[in-house]
């Protein structure tokens, strides 16, 4: 095996992949599985010392500024979930959504979609949602499989609406914009989450036999009185995504000024204790040390791949097929419904962006219109076995049977992979907001 050898392609591959499984496989960390991969690819076919290379290569991604929003839009997510601010939110969403076709099953999306504008974590958004939804829809009487299915598809938003922790990590491996990423992920969200909401409705018409009696109707009076306990998330809100919508605020000053917020509404709030504030301190930086080794490691993998020519290679390979964008995206959507089968979110897009970019470059395809796709397939992932994490989180929150959960959770797929087709066929969904705010600027 040498470095020298450029027809070694498939031997490449062949031994990048075995190491890989073999490492993951054997419950190694994703981070140190993913510079054990690049130590043995260097080693096999590059004549660098990989000592030297991962030094440097370790230390430049982990000291990148733009990196450091990462955290602090964990903390406030963690902050959220430990204090009462959470729990108000429900409480004020809950009377404007009883009456809708499906009645209270929207207040899984909404409630999603508002904590999504605040914690940037999947997971997060679907713990926090879930414990104050799944209590208060079974004792209302709604089936199961839609109280389930709804939360696990309507977690997911926490990747696309900002801030979101997948666009951080894809803006850096990328070096696009994060801010022009959060201003991206908007309109899709937002378009993804009424696509939700319509099957819930569409739901409620067709088997109006699972559908529990309405709510009663409550008093405008009572509506608005419910409705002032929102004001403290949408003032966390309207701080965080319109200081970048303004102009005012990177995405880094942003998520500092959203901890500030977080903790200040906590603290007038009276349920901001030192147990809540260390668990939540150290809850994110927890989350953070993980995702900052897998970037580690995927920096590392992406230099090895690099000398062993291998994305060129493979770059070549699919120019070489003439595929037109519209068939190289239906590909990678194939490609990451599968990977994502085995690895979380993050780890996909650091995992395949060094062989990837270059083809979506080459393809003329957008990165910031890429990177909303992106998003979509991996919040497929997040709801596919044998590795969707949110089926993890709700198997833990419900007791159910994992292969339940996903059956639960499969119209939530289709209606994402029909978000993509809307995605290819509708690219300024992605574009506009973020180019509008770059002309008025």
């Amino acid at each position: 095996m040498t470095g020298f050898d450029r027809d070694a392609t498939g031997l490449k591959i062949g031994v990048f992949l075995f190491v890989m499984f073999f490492l993951l496989g054997s419950g190694l960390w994703v981070g140190l599985a993913l510079m054990g991969v690049a130590y043995m690819g260097m080693i096999g076919f590059t004549p660098r010392n990989p000592g030297s290379s991962m030094s440097i290569t370790v230390w430049t991604s982990a000291s990148s500024w733009t990196l450091t929003s990462l955290p602090l839009f964990i903390w406030m997510g963690e902050i959220l979930f430990r204090t009462r601010l959470s729990e108000d939110m429900f409480k004020g969403l809950a009377p404007w959504l009883a009456r809708f076709p499906g009645g209270l099953l929207h207040s899984n999306v909404v409630g999603c979609t508002v904590f999504a504008a605040v914690s940037g974590s999947s997971a997060a958004t679907l713990t926090t949602v879930g414990k104050m939804s799944i209590p208060e829809l079974r004792k209302r009487g709604y089936p199961e499989f839609m109280i389930v299915g709804t939360l696990a598809g309507a977690a997911t938003l926490g990747l696309m609406i900002p801030p979101s922790l997948t666009l951080i990590v894809y803006g850096v491996t990328v070096k696009e914009s994060i801010t022009g990423l959060f201003m991206a992920g908007v309109l899709p969200g937002l378009v993804l989450a009424a696509m939700f909401m319509a099957y819930i409705a569409l739901w409620s018409v067709i088997r109006k036999d699972q559908a529990p009696a309405p709510e009663p109707r409550l008093p405008l009076k009572e509506k608005l009185r419910a409705s002032t306990l929102l004001i403290p998330v949408v003032v966390l809100i309207l701080v965080v995504i319109g200081s970048m919508y303004a102009g005012i605020a990177t995405a880094t000053e942003a998520a500092a000024f959203g901890v500030i917020g977080a903790l200040i509404l906590a603290a007038l709030q009276g349920s901001l204790s030192w147990e809540a504030f260390r668990e939540s301190l150290m809850g994110a930086t927890r989350t953070s040390a993980m995702i900052a080794l897998i970037l580690m490691g995927a920096s590392f993998l992406t230099l090895a791949m690099g000398f062993t020519g291998l994305p060129r290679n493979l770059a070549a390979l699919i120019a070489g097929m003439e595929l037109s964008p519209i068939a190289l995206i239906a590909a990678l959507t194939v490609f990451y419904i599968i990977i994502g089968m085995f690895l979380d979110g993050i780890s996909a897009v650091v995992l395949t962006m060094a062989i990837i970019e270059p083809m979506i470059r080459a393809a003329g395809i957008d990165l910031m219109w890429f990177g909303i796709f992106i998003v979509v397939v991996v919040e497929m992932a997040q709801i596919t076995p044998p590795v969707g994490f949110n089926l993890f989180v709700l198997q833990g929150m419900t007791r159910h049977d994992m292969t339940y959960i996903a059956k639960t959770a499969a119209p939530m797929f289709l209606i994402m992979v029909l978000m993509v087709a809307i995605l290819v066929a509708v690219p300024g969904l992605a574009t506009w907001l973020p180019d509008t705010i770059q002309a008025a600027r």
